[in-house]
């Protein structure tokens, strides 16, 4: 048996997963400014202890990258857990099929532009959008490639209006909606190639 974060049947919590190596004050933005603008009660920051998509040797100790990541995300709001490896599960697909069979929730997906513009190389990415609602916040470079993509173009008659993005979580999925926000230049490999050179 999985061990959820305390919360509520029906309460709106924003999925917020990424590799975090580092986590960063961007990545805070983001999770304040979806918080604010769909009107969540919790946001769930899933540390994940690989991503598929990039190099596992490039991810460095997850203990680190969590204990960071929790130092960092510090909001009566947010819990940063470590829920893909209790559950053991690699891709998005897996994680969204547990959460929602262990709770009634309105879970709704938070993800960078950036993700949006790659989302269809994820594994199972028409099941992920058909199980849960997308938030896609912008991000310096990718909105224009994101709004382009061929998720955003598979989906464009399901985006909610710009003005009324508090109302995704109320819908069925696959609905999404595309937030602005104050963009901000931080990157994670920006930082660890930084670090690199000092």
């Amino acid at each position: 048996m999985i061990k959820l974060p305390p919360h509520g049947a029906h309460q709106r919590i924003g999925l917020f997963g990424g590799s975090f190596n580092p986590a960063h004050q961007g990545h805070v933005q983001v999770a304040l400014y979806a918080m604010k603008r769909l009107k969540l009660e919790w946001v769930w920051w899933l540390v994940s202890p690989q991503n598929p998509l990039k190099d596992p040797h490039e991810l460095g100790d997850y203990a680190k990258r969590l204990g960071f990541t929790r130092e960092l995300a510090k909001h009566p709001r947010f819990v940063v857990t470590n829920l893909e490896k209790q559950i053991h599960t690699k891709y998005t697909a897996q994680t969204i099929a547990v959460l929602r069979r262990f709770s009634r929730a309105r879970f709704v997906w938070i993800m960078g532009a950036d993700s949006l513009a790659n989302f269809h190389h994820w594994r199972e990415w028409q099941g992920i959008a058909k199980s849960v609602n997308l938030a896609v916040l912008a991000r310096p470079g990718y909105s224009i490639h994101a709004l382009d993509s061929k998720a955003a173009l598979r989906y464009r008659d399901k985006r909610v209006p710009t003005e009324r993005p508090q109302i995704l979580a109320r819908k069925h999925p696959p609905h999404w909606a595309f937030i602005s926000m104050p963009l901000r230049k931080e990157s994670s490999s920006a930082i660890r190639a930084h670090r690199k050179t000092v």
